[in-house]
């Protein structure tokens, strides 16, 4: 079985080739070297990557998994929240899978 992070190179890399723009969402909290905590600002549930379409430069979103990964609850919500915008989003197990999200414009694939 793949690796998340192996999935999410392979999306970055075919999502590039295919002329999208793609950036990876860094996440999370890390200690500064005098002990304070530092929060990176993105809200809880943000997709892994985003970007814009190379074609018509509409904005996507994917949340990547390997094969047996599944959403937490504040992916859900964002989930909910990009639905409700009619944003282009999903969850992607593959370069394949990221490609069709975002190439057919699909609106919440996986969740």
């Amino acid at each position: 079985m793949k690796s998340e992070q192996l999935v999410q190179t392979e999306i970055r890399a075919e999502l590039s080739k295919n002329k999208h723009i793609v950036f990876r969402g860094n996440v999370g909290k890390v200690q500064t070297i005098e002990g304070r905590w530092f929060d990176t600002g993105l809200p809880k549930g943000f997709p892994d990557l985003f970007g814009f379409r190379g074609t018509d430069k509409k904005m996507f979103f994917i949340e990547v998994k390997n094969e047996r990964g599944k959403p937490r609850n504040d992916q859900i919500q964002f989930h909910k929240f990009l639905q409700s915008q009619n944003v282009i989003h999903g969850i992607a197990r593959s370069a394949e899978e990221a490609i069709t999200i975002v190439e057919n414009g699909l609106i919440g694939h996986g969740f």
